[in-house]
Formats: C-alpha cells, structure tokens, sequence
C-alpha cells in the first residue's frame, strides 16, 4: 500500500503533464536526460581525478617511509621526530618513529598524531593505513603510518595544500562545465522538439482551422522531395496520410453536395407535378369522373416514382461497408431468384440464363441483399432498354456475371458516364427511372471489392459485366 503522500506527488505530477503541451514535455525530458548524463559524467570525473591527485601524494609519502627508514638505520637514531616541520608542500617529509609500547616513548614530544592505531602498526596487529589530519598551522596534512622493523612504526607525512586545492579546482570545473551542458541540453531539447513538432504544430493548426471553418481542403504543408522516400520520418508520413484523409473528405463531402444538388434538381418537377395535380384534386367538384380518374392516376404514378427515387437516394447515400453483415453467398442461386423475379416484373422481355459448370458452385463473401439489388438493377436496365419480346442473356462463369441487352447500346459519348449519379441518355431520357440504378449496382460491387464496367456488344446492345477477384 503506497503512502498518501507519493500518491499525491503522482496526480501533482500527471496534472503537470496535462497542462503542459507535448512540445514543453519533450524539451524538459531531452534537457532532464541530458542533464543526468552531464551530472554522473561530471561526478566520476570528480571522483576519478580525486582519486588520481591522492593516489600520487600517498605515492610520495611511501617514498618518504622507505627512505626515513633507510636513514634511521643508517644513523641509529632513537625513537621520536627524525626529521621535518611539515612546512614544505613536497619532499622532504616531516617523519618519526613510534614504538609498539608507550613506555618507550622518547622524551620529546611527537610531532604528528599517535593513537591507538598507530600502537596496533608497530606491534603488527594492524597494516599500514593512509589518513587525513590537521596541521598545527591550520594546514591539511596527509600522514602514511606502516610497520618499522619489529615493534615500531614509522609514520611520515606531507602537506596535502596541493591535492585539496586540486580537488577544489576540479570541483569548481566540473561544475560550470555541468551548468554549462545542462543549460545547452535546455536550448537543444527545446530546439529539437520546436523543429521536429513542427510538422505536428501544421497538422493541428490545420485541423482546427478546418474543425472552424468546415473546409477540407486545406492541407498541411509537407518538405520537398518524392512523397514515400526514404528520408521521410514519422512526422512527415502522418502528415501525408492526414493530407490524404482530407482529400478524401473532400471528394466525399463534394460528392454529397452534389448528390443533394442532383436530388433536388430531379425532385422538382415530380413535387411540381404532385403539387398540381393535389391542388387539381382539391377541386374535385368542379371535375368530371373522367378528369378525377385521370389525375387520380396521374398522382398515384408520380407518387411511385417519388418513392422510387428517395428510396434509390437513400440507397445510394449509405456508406455502410457490407462487412458486419458478411456470409457466404452461392452467386449461381442468387441470380437465378434475381431472374426470375425479374421474368415475372417484365413479362415482355425474355430472359436467359447459363451457368458455366465450374460457377455452379460459386460462393463469394458478401451481403445477399446488396448483391440482389446489383443484379436487379442490372436486369432492370437492360430490360428498360430492350423492345418486347427481346431477349436479355444472363451469363456466369467462375471470373465474372455478365448481363447482355439487344438494345439500341449504348453511345461512344454516353459510356464514360453509364455509371454517374442521375446521368440519363438522350435516348433514355423519354423512359421511366430516376438515373441512380447503374451507379448504385458500381457502389455495391466496389463495396463487396469487385468492378462493374459496361461496353457495346458485339451485333449491338449493351453488356455489363461484374468481376471480382479471384
């Protein structure tokens, strides 16, 4: 169980970085992480020149031991200060001789700091050992103490002014070069994140720009260079598939204006026509039965194609992928139910169908309404456009479903806009229908992944043919 206390440092902590933008948060992590190299780096060097500016000294006071012993056997001197007041900052060392017990301490009295451990040196209980102490002058000394023959100790020492300055100096380096790093590591992980979020600060001044004023075709301004290369980071690749998303919120945004654009211009004659023959009716008295019946009629005709043409819009206005309602769909079964159906719509037209032996069993992912609804179409065009008693050929093989027509076809000018939202035809424009059917059948199709095209038939007539992948 955590303590009251760090959870609140926590939710002080994840308030900050809510409030603070991401651009802030990535320089203060850059300079933080940098800053933290820049102190160890100067901690261990402090420790590692230190460690160096003592180890030389400590080097000099075991040359002073060996030659203070060298001496003392040369001259026999007694116990006590051989020689030295500690005043020089080098050699010679300031040295004397202590006894193992303390009844054979000379007279005079002793120069550096005897203790206990000192005792322990010269009767061989204890090994030779470094240590700091205080000059009577007030300077820094360093005393080496190690064993002198059998029961005594030799210790020397020297005047540490030039480590401890040593030290202070590299101290004082280390921390302006720190300082230093740490507050370059600031300007350059502030500079870092302000060029690399750049690309970021574009996207989401674009984004509110478009959330402001609903226009989608802005676009965020993207480097130089061949879109997809290899010098393209992650900023830049979210740039362009955001450049790209707008794109098609514009081309889908433009195509429901003009679907709006398209559906009113051909709701108005029809509502006209409605509108007519309601207030037409409305005088009924002043009719004879025959005017009655004739509007009558009229309205009840204009009323189905008005349904018609809503229900087609509403159709052809969903963007719902057939994904969520996907199973498995026997293509051959479908179409025949679609044929005949459509044998008892136009009973007029003669409709044929041939199934290839290996389409007999054709199954494809998709939904069964949508895919009957294709396939209506298709036979409800050809049927429209073929004269009575014609025949309408329906064909399946395992690559493609192809529904032919022995119709008047379809003109070289018309044929790159057969499957265009309300494009009606010359030809067509004297028949019933509202121009939506085509284009449906090409959104169901490239929805359930395949392609419808169209062409002149051989002989004359149209055929369309759907493919989908094998």
């Amino acid at each position: 169980m955590s303590a009251p206390g760090g959870g609140r440092r926590r939710a002080l902590g994840a308030r900050w970085r809510r409030r603070r933008p991401l651009r802030t948060r990535l320089a203060v992590a850059a300079s933080a992480a940098v800053a933290l190299v820049a102190i160890c780096v100067c901690t261990a060097s402090f420790f590692v020149l230190r460690y160096k500016l003592y180890q030389q000294l400590d080097q000099n006071l075991a040359q002073s031991a060996t030659l203070a012993a060298q001496e003392h056997r040369s001259g026999e001197r007694d116990h006590g200060v051989l020689a030295g007041e500690c005043r020089f900052l080098g050699a010679p060392a300031c040295a004397q001789i202590v006894p193992a017990a303390a009844a054979d301490d000379p007279e005079k009295p002793y120069l550096l700091p005897v203790n206990r451990s000192t005792r322990q040196v010269a009767a061989g209980e204890l090994a030779p050992y470094y240590s700091n102490f205080t000059l009577p002058g007030g300077k820094p000394g360093r005393m080496f103490t190690t064993t002198y023959g059998k029961g005594a100790a030799v210790q020397v020492a020297l005047r540490a002014d030039i480590a401890e300055r040593g030290v202070r100096q590299t101290a004082a380096i280390l921390s302006v070069v720190g300082g230093v790093g740490i507050l370059l590591s600031a300007l350059g992980g502030y500079w870092v994140s302000r060029t690399g979020l750049a690309p970021v600060a574009r996207l989401t001044a674009t984004a509110e720009r478009i959330a402001a004023t609903r226009d989608a075709r802005h676009r965020i301004e993207l480097p130089p260079g061949p879109p997809g290369g290899r010098g393209e980071d992650e900023v830049t690749r979210l740039a362009t598939a955001f450049n790209t998303m707008l794109g098609e919120l514009e081309e889908s945004v433009a195509a429901r204006r003009r679907l709006v654009a398209d559906a009113s211009h051909e709701l108005r004659t029809p509502l006209t026509s409605l509108r007519t023959n309601a207030e037409l009716l409305g005088r009924a008295d002043r009719l004879t039965p025959e005017q009655r019946d004739r509007a009558s009629a009229a309205l009840g005709r204009q009323l189905r194609e008005v349904t018609g043409l809503v229900n087609d819009l509403i159709e052809l206005a969903r963007d719902e992928e057939p994904q969520p309602l996907l199973e498995e769909v026997r293509v051959a079964a479908l179409t025949e139910h679609v044929v005949n159906a459509a044998r008892e719509h136009w009973p007029a037209i003669v409709f044929t169908y041939d199934v290839a032996p290996d389409a007999a069993g054709l199954t494809l992912p998709g939904v069964p309404a949508r895919l009957a609804r294709l396939v209506t179409n298709l036979l409800d065009n050809a049927a429209k456009f073929s004269p009575a008693g014609a025949v309408v050929e329906v064909a399946l093989t395992s690559a493609a479903l192809t529904v032919r027509d022995h119709g008047p076809g379809i003109a070289p000018e018309d044929l790159p806009h057969v499957f265009d939202r309300f494009y009606r035809a010359e030809r067509a424009r004297a028949l019933p229908g509202s121009g939506l059917g085509l284009a449906m059948a090409r959104q169901i199709a490239r929805a359930h992944g395949a392609e419808l095209t169209a062409e002149q038939a051989p002989g004359g007539g149209a055929l369309f043919r759907l493919t989908w992948p094998t």
